[in-house]
């Protein structure tokens, strides 16, 4: 993997006004003194109008007023009035304006709201009370319990337990929630779901309801896949993985957010999301960027929900931006990508206390703070007992014993994968590691099937990046996708651990007069980002492809020569990787498509 650069950026906020409403307010012991009630006042199919009106039942001004409520998932305020609105997931929570903070006895006073989807608020709580005015003053709604574990998984049933709520006059039950809707009530930290389909995917929350009968919010969701239905798939996917990188750095100089994801419908296709990177240093897992990471506030129109971020929020940055397109998208999964090019070196140490370090990395993607947020975890190590940016004296066993590790410290129910090398040649770096010994502790690899050639060879000769197979005059034998998945299954790898890579950019020479692969150049072509390398976005019109080598385009326009996969290319690579039963596909990385996401919809349709 490639690692980018990065500049700070600045963010404003929304969620304007309408200027002109009554003034509104809630004690800080409302329920009993005042009522909240719900009015969806329009619908135009894709979102709706909502309105909450608040009314002051007591016998003294009320200074003051918080709602909060709970939509199903898929459903958000994308714009308010009268009222500053925020979201925890799927909770939601309106605080008056400083111009409409007091509400006399008998007075009511309304805010607004456009929203997208079709369901409805549940849960509502008026200053930590009841909304209907009939829970005694002071007595607040219970926190939310735990993220569920999932164990038991069979064709039709699952077992799912949690951490405890807490509430100040206690806990009576829990409400199990099934893709958002209630399926039981129970009083004890457990319950069996039972009933289910084969190979289905299933997501589970649970709020807790106290003695006054109020619902807290809900806990973090946990995906569930059941057994059987044809098979599971890498991972418990049932069926290929179709994976993407996420950068940190993207929302950056690139300007690309998690958002990206839904405007150009790749979250829809795709199965799993690699977030890049976090840090390898002392022998532990370390936060990458701390700023994009969990910091950075983003504007209504940068944001999956709609919704700016604010001040005082639990949780900023890219990781809520995930939570919020989980929360749109509750099949997918993303893992934590540990590495990379620029922080491989950090593996030495890891590797002379692997469970120290799994324990680390344990620590950081089950932050509570996020941990609802990560699936599990990605080792990008580049490269075990082997040289990248700097040379790593691990052993040969360094690799699978650090994997081992990690998959003892996250059990079964996390995703561990990794990273791999696709130098394939005779005594290279797929012979440096135990790779196959690590196998049963991964649940796949992403063969990095791409950088085979580039304009580091300032001279050429030209050759494509990524190709599929071999062809007569390759630079280096054994620098193919074909070469590297065949050494892995020799060394025992099993074909269903092993993902494909594709490049969404192209590298590329200039000062080159050869059409086809073989010419000399005199140095890199100029890139946007970095001599030599381009996103195919760009490409696609800056230098159309003019043929085709080993499976990969390449396009000479002018003197430049660049190399490249366009749909068609990628196309081809999934049929193959479909003929040699692979278990799907990756990608390095979603900035590098266009606005409509098209190597992503070749991709996936290539993996059906």
């Amino acid at each position: 993997m490639r690692f980018g650069q990065r500049a700070a950026a600045g963010f404003a906020t929304l969620l304007l006004p309408l200027a002109g409403l009554v003034g509104l307010a809630a004690p800080a012991h409302a329920a009993a003194n005042a009522t909240a009630t719900y009015t969806r006042t329009s619908d135009w199919g894709t979102g709706f109008g909502g309105q909450w009106t608040v009314r002051n039942t007591g016998t003294s001004a009320l200074s003051s007023w918080t709602v909060e409520w709970d939509f199903p998932a898929g459903t958000s305020v994308t714009s308010a009035w009268d009222a500053d609105v925020t979201s925890s997931g799927t909770h939601w929570t309106a605080r008056n304006k400083s111009y409409n903070g007091t509400l006399a006895p008998g007075a009511s006073v309304s805010f607004g709201f456009n929203g997208a989807g079709s369901g409805s608020p549940s849960n509502c709580r008026l200053d930590g009370d009841s909304c209907d005015g009939t829970t005694a003053p002071g007595d607040a709604a219970p926190s939310a319990p735990g993220t569920p574990t999932a164990s038991g998984v069979t064709d039709t049933s699952v077992t799912l337990s949690w951490a405890a709520a807490t509430d100040d006059k206690g806990v009576k039950n829990y409400d199990v929630l099934r893709d958002g809707k209630r399926i039981a009530t129970v009083t004890a930290t457990s319950y069996t779901d039972t009933g289910l389909s084969a190979g289905t995917d299933y997501s589970y929350t649970v709020q807790a309801r106290d003695t006054a009968d109020q619902t807290g919010p809900a806990g973090g969701a946990v995906a569930v896949h059941t057994t059987g239905g044809g098979g599971t798939g890498p991972g418990g996917t049932g069926g290929k993985v179709k994976l993407g990188y996420f950068t940190e750095w993207g929302i950056y100089g690139r300007n690309y957010n998690v958002k990206n994801l839904v405007t150009s419908g790749s979250a829809a296709k795709i199965t799993h999301i690699n977030y890049a990177f976090g840090n390898v240093t002392g022998g532990r897992c370390a936060i990458g960027d701390s700023y994009a990471d969990y910091d950075k506030a983003f504007t209504a129109d940068q944001s999956v929900s709609g919704t700016a971020d604010t001040w005082d929020q639990p949780l900023r940055g890219n990781f809520n931006q995930l939570r919020e397109l989980k929360a749109r998208y509750p099949n997918l999964k993303v893992l934590w990508s540990f590495g990379g090019w620029t922080w491989s070196g950090g593996f030495a140490d890891a590797a002379k206390n692997p469970a120290a370090f799994a324990q680390s990395c344990y620590d950081l993607v089950e932050d509570p703070r996020w941990a609802d947020v990560f699936d599990g975890i990605d080792i990008d190590w580049e490269y075990p007992n082997a040289c990248g940016l700097t040379c790593d004296t691990s052993g040969a066993a360094a690799f699978r014993n650090v994997m081992a590790a990690l998959r003892a410290r996250f059990g079964t129910q996390k995703l561990v994968t990794a990273a791999t090398t696709a130098d394939g040649s005779s005594g290279g770096k797929i012979d440096a590691a135990d790779y196959a010994g690590a196998a049963p502790y991964v649940d796949w690899y992403n063969v990095m099937t791409y950088d085979f050639f580039g304009a580091w060879d300032a001279q050429g000769p030209t050759a494509p990046h990524s190709p599929l197979t071999s062809y007569p005059g390759i630079p280096q034998a054994g620098f193919t996708t074909a070469d590297a998945l065949a050494e892995y299954r020799a060394k025992g790898v099993p074909a269903s651990k092993l993902l494909i890579g594709i490049g969404f950019y192209g590298r590329g020479w200039t000062g080159v007069t050869q059409d086809a692969p073989g010419g000399t150049a005199t140095g890199p072509a100029a890139g946007t980002y970095e001599q030599g390398i381009e996103d195919y976005k760009v490409l696609r019109t800056s230098c159309p492809a003019t043929g085709t080598v080993a499976g990969t385009a390449y396009a000479h326009c002018g003197g430049n020569w660049w190399s490249y996969d366009t749909p068609a290319t990628i196309g081809s690579k999934m049929a193959w990787a479909t003929s040699q039963g692979l278990g799907g596909a990756f990608f390095w990385e979603f900035s590098g498509d266009t606005a409509g996401g098209e190597l992503v919809s070749a991709l996936s349709s290539g993996l059906s």
